[in-house]
């Protein structure tokens, strides 16, 4: 049965390793989040560095994962000192599971708060796609299907919750993700 990979994006107000108080606060608020996902039923895992610290995406090593990479917006720092983004990748059993680890919880919480710590900067916050079971994603397939999404819409390559498709293609709709209305007539924007 195909896996469901989840990439999220977004870029922060200020760098990684800013001591600033909203800094630490999206850190300690993300660690208690992670916590809390990973035993989340209909999570399986995410990518994570084999070693790191705060702020060394671009020169972790992360294993089956592949190379750290960014959609081509990202314009700031690529060094420990300058970087100033949150990345995810991580697999699902489903879209509900992951609909509900997303929008409840302590990363709802998380969400609300979002414009604290993010940019907006009119490009999706994350994209979703199929994969086979064997297979683990790498950063560059998220990388390449976020842009997709921004690029043209949802497709069954790259689709949010509002715009979901199931592993052979087909739009899907689930009760209480996404707008019914929306998807009736085709409508609706990538989160």
């Amino acid at each position: 049965m195909p896996h469901l990979a989840l990439y999220t994006f977004g870029v922060l107000k200020s760098p990684l390793v800013d001591p600033a108080p909203l800094t630490r606060e999206f850190y300690d608020i993300g660690e208690a989040v992670y916590r809390k996902i990973s035993r989340h039923p209909g999570y399986l895992a995410h990518a994570e560095p084999a070693e790191g610290a705060r702020g060394m995406l671009f020169e972790a090593d992360w294993g089956a994962w592949g190379e750290f990479a960014v959609p081509t917006w990202y314009d700031k720092g690529r060094t420990v000192e300058t970087t100033a983004l949150a990345a995810t990748l991580s697999l699902w059993t489903d879209l509900r599971p992951a609909f509900d680890a997303v929008y409840t919880g302590p990363h709802r919480e998380a969400l609300n708060r979002r414009r604290d710590w993010f940019e907006r900067t009119g490009h999706p916050a994350y994209v979703f796609w199929w994969v086979p079971d064997d297979e683990i994603p790498v950063w560059q397939d998220g990388v390449s299907r976020l842009e997709h999404l921004h690029d043209h819409g949802p497709a069954p390559q790259a689709f949010t919750f509002q715009h979901a498709f199931t592993p052979d293609g087909t739009p899907t709709w689930s009760e209480g993700i996404g707008p019914k209305g929306d998807r009736a007539h085709g409508q609706g924007r990538p989160a």
